[in-house]
């Protein structure tokens, strides 16, 4: 049971940062996909530095707050600058789609770290089972999301 609470609380979590901020789910969901390709990268070195905060012990714990960190830093950054929703509606759903991506790049280290249960090792297994399907349907929406962000300006633009 703690696991789900704990899955529903970082969900709503993702889903109050990125509806409150009101940035569109492209950028955001780009960034994920950066953040992950990060985490593969640098996953050592900051688990390295994490441990040496002395507030986690090394192991489990700090690969996970690298982990975390990493994916979820690319998208933080972006929630204070692009472009944004002018609906409800758009807001809406694409603050749903940035969470449901986020938790598929997420649930891997998460049920690492955590000690699943009942209804939250279910869930957890959905969503891993369901990883690969989500992150690529996400990402290919998150493109053309940005693609149809901001249409190009031609017209008439003076050469100089």
């Amino acid at each position: 049971m703690t696991s789900l609470v704990i899955l529903v609380a970082v969900a709503l979590f993702l889903f109050a940062g990125s509806f409150f901020s009101k940035r569109r789910f492209g950028l955001l969901g780009l960034a994920l996909a950066a953040g992950y390709v990060l985490s593969g990268l640098w996953q050592d070195t900051a688990e390295l530095m994490v441990s040496m905060t002395g507030l986690v012990p090394s192991g489990v714990v700090s690969q996970f707050i690298a982990t975390l960190i990493l994916i979820l830093l690319p998208p933080t950054l972006l929630l204070f600058h692009g472009y944004a929703y002018k609906s409800i509606t758009g807001r809406l759903v694409g603050s749903a789609l940035f969470t449901v991506l986020a938790l598929a790049f997420l649930a891997g280290p998460m049920s690492k770290a955590l000690v699943l249960d009942g209804i939250g090792a279910q869930a957890f297994q959905w969503i891993l089972g369901n990883a690969s399907l989500i992150i690529g349907i996400g990402v290919m929406a998150a493109v053309f999301d940005v693609f149809f962000s901001k249409p190009a300006r031609i017209g008439s633009r003076r050469e100089k």
